[in-house]
């Protein structure tokens, strides 16, 4: 048996998915949801309450236990874990570890003590900020300001400074701890510190996630001597030099071996940031197809044939582990807007979709609903937090039905207007997330963008991410087979758009531009 491990650290979850070369099978699909099985860390969505609205950290710690409880729920289940041939995974985007002391310093870990009882101690800063903190626009501007404008990091990394990456969130702990700061030997992306778990040493940063840190040239491949000294004195000392995607950083740690059964010598493939997982796991590793995903965070991303970056400064570019580069617009109100309406007005999921396709007509009668209840990305707008780009109605509690579709249609509209930079093909899109699963919400896509909306027959396209570049790194097996066999989309479930909409989404969009904009040069609050 030919199998392989893909393992997915997201923002609410961690995930396993395993994955049968030789019968095209999934064999395993396994969660751990962080606020159920893990109440202890007081995260219920992943990320610690802080009264600054701006401020999202996780404990690191949180995730070293889920991984424990993730693979024994695996033994559990009965999947033999000696059968896995390789390993890779993703974690969030932009979330950042501090080690006082390397994790080339274990040796090994030890079975007689729980695993985070042993990372414990190796940590510097006990928490970690991660992509949702918007805390650092001071900094973003001073980096900016050091590397010469927002042009010049453009130019270097294929995106500006912004709060969420992780050179901006390494300047502010610099700043506010230099006492930390200065007992900090490494840093790590989540998905780094995933994989250095597994093999019980450093594992470097791949390029794919290096690339959203505001620190990577991307045309040379490693780190930029201008944004490390813009960023924080020492930096690049605390950081290994970056490694391609498929690189072999290990093998499991005995301590895996020993306690849950996996072979010895079991390789370990750099870990990636969990949108370029996504890339390879939607099959869409290529130029010709774009994907959106609509989990905590919307995002639209293609793979490009030619780099290119976003004029309005939203947008970013990372590296796409199949090779080249992929785009990417990020929305931080994706199913946290959508949640917030649902339960203001008292509406499950399936009335949510009945909202949609039953009770409300596409346009909506000219009302548009955008909600923001944490900082925005795209477009980049600050605290204060709650903004209403739409009717009072919905704000009041009136309108249930209207207000399901409003936001769905608004947030659909915002994200066509801010992926047109990308300049791929927008048809087929295919869908991933847990919201690919509400038929309502696929109509609107399909009729604001105009196309065929397909979603992955397996929803955790990260996840398989891993596993299949686990594949394709130890086993050889190459990009086109493991698509064919493992990211064929759901076409029973496709969507087609209703021409007829066409003209009114443009205009509906043509409407929320001007509104957006005014709303930029004037922010206001409501709500």
């Amino acid at each position: 048996m030919a199998r392989y491990l893909g393992l997915d650290a997201s923002t609410q979850s961690l995930s396993a998915l395993i994955i049968d070369i030789d019968t095209g099978a999934v064999c395993a699909n396994h969660s751990v949801v962080f606020g159920e099985r893990l109440p202890q860390y007081n995260s219920p969505k992943g990320f610690l309450v802080h009264e600054d609205p701006r401020v999202r950290h996780s404990d690191p710690l949180m995730w070293v236990e889920a991984l424990e409880l993730l693979l024994a729920d695996l033994v559990k289940a009965g999947v033999d874990l000696g059968s896995v041939r390789g390993v890779s995974g993703a974690g969030q985007q932009h979330g950042s570890v501090y080690l006082a002391r390397s994790f080339n310093t274990v040796g090994a870990w030890s079975t007689d003590r729980p695993l985070h009882d042993q990372v414990r101690p190796l940590l510097s800063r006990r928490t970690s900020p991660i992509w949702m903190d918007s805390a650092t626009s001071a900094e973003c501007a001073e980096i900016a300001r050091a590397a010469g404008g927002d042009d010049r990091v453009v130019a270097l990394t294929g995106s500006r400074a912004i709060e969420r990456f992780t050179g901006p969130q390494i300047r502010k702990f610099y700043k506010d701890s230099p006492a930390d700061w200065a007992r900090t030997s490494e840093i790590h992306l989540v998905s780094s510190f995933m994989a250095s778990l597994l093999v019980a040493a450093s594992a470097p940063i791949d390029l794919g996630d290096g690339a959203g840190m505001n620190l990577l040239d991307l045309s040379a491949g490693t780190w930029s001597r201008e944004l490390l000294d813009a960023t924080a004195p020492g930096l690049g000392a605390k950081l290994r030099t970056p490694v391609p995607c498929a690189t072999r950083v290990g093998v499991l740690a005995d301590y895996f071996v020993k306690k849950y059964g996996f072979s010895p010598e079991t390789p370990v493939i750099a870990f990636t940031g969990d949108n370029p997982s996504s890339l390879v796991g939607m099959g869409a590793s290529r130029p010709g197809t774009a994907v959106i995903s609509l989990g905590t965070s919307d995002t639209v991303f293609a793979a490009m044939a030619a780099p290119r970056t976003d004029p309005r400064g939203y947008g970013h570019v990372f590296g796409n582990p199949a090779g080249g580069f992929m785009a990417l617009a990020c929305f931080a109100n994706g199913s946290l807007a959508r949640e917030e309406i649902a339960h203001r007005f008292g509406l499950d999921w399936d009335v949510f979709a009945d909202a949609i396709l039953k009770r409300t007509r596409p346009g909506n009668d000219g009302n548009l609903l955008l909600p923001y209840f944490v900082p925005e990305i795209t477009p980049r707008l600050p605290a204060p937090v709650v903004r209403w780009f739409g009717s009072d109605a919905f704000v009041n509690g009136r309108e249930p039905f209207a207000a399901a579709r409003a936001v769905v249609e608004t947030q659909a509209l915002s994200l066509r207007l801010h992926s047109r930079w990308i300049g791929e093909d927008m048809n087929p899109i295919l869908v991933t997330g847990g919201a690919s699963k509400n038929p309502g919400i696929l109509r609107v896509l399909a009729d604001v963008f105009q196309a065929r909306i397909v979603p992955l027959k397996v929803s955790n396209s990260s996840a398989l991410g891993g596993a299949l570049r686990a594949a394709q790194a130890v086993g050889g097996t190459a990009w086109e087979e493991l698509a064919r066999c493992f990211s064929a989309p759901a076409i029973h479930l496709a969507v087609e758009p209703d021409p007829a909409t066409r003209a009114l989404y443009d205009k509906a969009g043509r409407e929320l531009e001007h509104r957006l904009n005014e709303a930029l040069a004037n922010p206001f609050v409501k709500g």
